[in-house]
C-alpha cells in the first residue's frame, strides 16, 4: 500500500478515536498552505486541479470521523472544519468556472508552464531548446496581440481583467523561474538572456491589451474612481449560509432600515436636548465642530481608552487581563492610509486618524470634524477594550487553532455589540455623546444597505457615497474613503454588514441569557472570548449547551 495513503488512514483513524480535533484542524490549514506555496500561480490548470483534488479528499476523509464519539467541544470543531472545507471548495469551484471561460488566452504557453514546474524541482533545463520554445512563444504572442482587435470582445470588464491576470500571473511565475537559473547557470544565461527579456515585454503588452478588450455594457467606473467586483445574489446567499445566517439579503436590508429608523428617533431626542429640535443634522454639525487641535488628539484618545476600561471593570462586565491593559499602544495613520481608513483602526495597536501636515486644508478639516471627541468616544472602546484588542488578546490564548474559522460576524459583531451594551448602560453622558454613538450606529446600518445593494447590482459606488453623505451625515472625503475601503480593500463581500448583524446576534443572546437571568454578564462575555472567533450561531450552541448535529444548518432567527 502507498505509504502516504497508509499514513492518511492511520491519521484519520487516530483522530476519530482520540477525540482530538484541534490537530486535525491545524493539519488542514497546514496542508492547504503548503499546497498554495507549492502552486503559487492561482490562475493555472495545475493549481485548480490540485486544489480541487485536495478539497475532495478532505471532504471524504472527514466523513470517516466517528462524530457520535466526539465530545461537544469537538463536535463544534468538526462542524467548523466541515463548513470551512465546503466553503473553500465552493468558492474554489466558482473561481474555476470563471477561469475556464477565459483560460484559452494562455493556450500558447504550454511549454512555459512546464518550464515553471520543472524549475521547482531544481532540474537543469536544456537552455538551447528552451530558448527555441521562448522564441516560438514570442512569435505567437505578437500574432495574438495583432489579431486581438478582430476577436470578439468579452462581455464584461471583469472577464477581460481575469484574462489579463492569467497572463500577468504567468509572467510573474516565469520571471521567478528565470531568476532561479540565470545567475547560476552560464549556459542558461547565454541562451536565455534576450529571449526572456523579449518574452516579458510581450506578456506585458498582451496582458495590457486583454485588460481593455471588453464591450462597454457594464460601467467599470461610475465617476467615483472606485472599481470593485459585485458578486451577485447567489454568491451572497451562499456566503450567508457559510456564516450560519438564515436570512436573505433583502431581509437584512429591511432590518437595517428598521434599525436606522430607531437611530433617527433617538437622534431627534438628543438633538432636541441641544436645542435643534427635529433637525438632527444641524445637531450633528454642532458636534462635529467640537474637534480638538492637532497635537492634543493622541492624548485624548488615551484618556478615552482608559475611561472605557474603567467602565467595564467597575461593573465587572468582562475579565480584562492585566497584560491586555498593559500592551496596547497608539500610532497615527498617514495621509495615504486615511484615504482608505478615515477613522480608527484597532487591535493591539490603535491607529488614530487625524490630519497630517501633508493634507490639503479641506482634508484636514474633514479629518478633524469626522474624528471629534464625541464620535470617537463611541469607537475607541470598539477598537481596544472591550473590543478588538481584548478579542485578539484572548484569541491568541484560548483555542488558537480556531483562528482558521475567523469570521467578521464574531470579530466586528462583538465590538459593535459593546456599543449596544454600553448605550443601554448609559455610557453616553451628554446629548453630544449620544449623537456620537448614534452616528456610528447609523453608519453600520448604512453599511448593510449600501454594501448588499452594491453586490446585488442595485447601487453604484457613487450612490453609496451619496447615501453616507445624505443619510448619515458623513464628510464627503470620509464617505469616499469608506466606500473605497469597502469595495477595493482586503475585505470580503459580507464584511461591512457583519458589524451590525453580528452585533444583533450577540445582543439577541444577551437578551435571552442575561436579561433572562440564566447567566451573569461576566460569565456570558468570558465564555464568548474563550471560544475564539467562530460563527455566532455556534457560540449560541456553546452558551446554551445545545446538541450539535453532524450536518448542522443555520436555523436561528435572531431578528425575530
Amino acid at each position: 500500500m502507498n505509504k502516504l495513503i497508509l499514513f492518511s488512514l492511520l491519521f484519520f483513524g487516530f483522530y476519530a478515536q482520540a477525540n482530538d480535533l484541534p490537530e486535525l484542524i491545524s493539519t488542514y490549514q497546514a496542508d492547504k498552505s503548503a499546497l498554495e506555496r507549492k502552486y503559487p500561480n492561482g490562475l493555472s490548470d495545475i493549481y485548480f486541479e490540485r486544489m480541487t483534488k485536495f478539497y475532495v479528499e478532505w471532504e471524504k476523509d472527514l466523513e470517516k470521523v466517528d462524530f457520535k464519539a466526539l465530545s461537544k467541544v469537538h463536535k463544534i470543531d468538526y462542524v467548523l472544519l466541515k463548513n470551512q472545507i465546503k466553503r473553500n471548495a465552493y468558492f474554489h469551484s466558482l473561481e474555476k468556472v470563471e477561469y475556464e471561460k477565459v483560460k484559452d488566452v494562455a493556450a500558447f504557453a504550454t511549454d512555459i508552464y512546464a518550464f515553471n514546474e520543472i524549475r521547482k524541482t531544481g532540474k537543469n533545463v536544456n537552455a538551447g531548446e528552451l530558448a527555441s520554445k521562448f522564441n516560438d512563444a514570442n512569435k505567437k504572442l505578437l500574432e495574438l496581440i495583432k489579431d486581438l482587435k478582430s476577436k470578439p470582445k468579452y462581455t464584461s470588464w471583469q472577464a477581460a481583467e481575469l484574462a489579463s491576470d492569467i497572463i500577468f500571473q504567468l509572467k510573474k511565475a516565469t520571471d521567478e523561474s528565470h531568476k532561479f537559473y540565470f545567475e547560476y547557470n552560464p549556459e542558461y544565461m547565454w541562451w536565455m538572456k534576450t529571449s526572456q527579456v523579449t518574452l516579458t515585454k510581450n506578456l506585458e503588452k498582451y496582458a495590457d491589451a486583454l485588460k481593455g478588450h471588453f464591450e462597454n455594457t457594464l460601467v467599470k467606473d461610475d465617476g467615483s474612481g472606485i472599481i470593485g467586483k459585485p458578486i451577485g445574489r447567489t454568491a451572497i446567499q451562499k456566503e450567508l449560509e457559510f456564516e450560519f445566517i438564515s436570512y436573505t439579503p433583502e431581509q437584512l436590508i429591511a432590518e437595517a432600515n428598521k434599525q436606522f429608523a430607531w437611530c433617527e428617533k433617538e437622534m431627534i431626542m438628543a438633538s432636541t436636548e441641544l436645542g435643534y429640535g427635529n433637525d438632527w443634522k444641524k445637531a450633528l454639525e454642532f458636534v462635529k465642530q467640537t474637534y480638538v487641535p492637532p497635537g492634543q488628539w493622541q492624548e485624548d484618545v488615551n484618556k478615552l481608552a482608559w475611561e472605557a476600561i474603567d467602565f467595564v471593570e467597575k461593573r465587572d462586565l468582562v475579565t480584562v487581563p492585566p497584560l491586555a491593559k498593559e500592551t496596547w499602544r497608539t500610532v497615527m495613520l498617514s495621509a495615504d492610509a486615511q484615504r482608505v481608513s478615515p477613522f480608527f483602526l484597532g487591535g493591539e495597536v490603535i491607529q488614530v486618524a487625524y490630519p497630517t501636515a501633508d493634507m490639503e486644508y479641506d482634508d484636514k478639516m474633514m479629518s478633524m470634524r469626522g474624528n471629534n471627541p464625541h464620535f470617537s468616544r463611541a469607537t475607541v472602546h470598539h477598537e481596544l477594550i472591550p473590543g478588538h484588542h481584548l478579542q485578539m488578546f484572548m484569541n491568541q490564548r484560548n483555542k488558537p487553532y480556531r483562528r482558521l474559522f475567523y469570521t467578521p460576524f464574531w470579530i466586528e459583531g462583538w465590538s459593535l455589540y459593546w456599543e449596544f451594551n454600553l448605550w443601554d448602560k448609559n455610557f453616553p453622558k451628554t446629548p453630544e455623546d449620544k449623537i456620537g454613538m448614534l452616528f456610528w450606529r447609523m453608519h453600520r446600518c448604512a453599511r448593510i444597505i449600501f454594501s448588499l445593494n452594491y453586490h446585488l447590482g442595485k447601487m453604484t459606488p457613487l450612490q453609496c457615497i451619496d447615501l453616507l453623505v445624505d443619510k448619515v451625515g458623513h464628510e464627503r472625503a470620509n464617505a469616499e474613503a469608506e466606500v473605497r475601503r469597502s469595495f477595493t480593500g482586503r475585505y470580503g463581500p459580507l464584511y461591512q454588514i457583519a458589524y451590525m448583524i453580528g452585533g444583533l446576534q450577540f445582543y439577541s443572546l444577551h437578551k435571552e441569557l442575561i436579561d433572562g437571568g440564566k447567566m451573569s454578564e461576566k460569565q456570558f462575555h468570558d465564555t464568548i472570548l474563550q471560544n475564539n472567533a467562530i460563527p455566532v450561531e455556534l457560540v449560541k450552541a456553546i452558551l446554551k449547551d445545545e446538541e450539535i448535529e453532524r450536518d448542522k444548518k443555520s436555523t436561528w432567527r435572531f431578528l425575530d
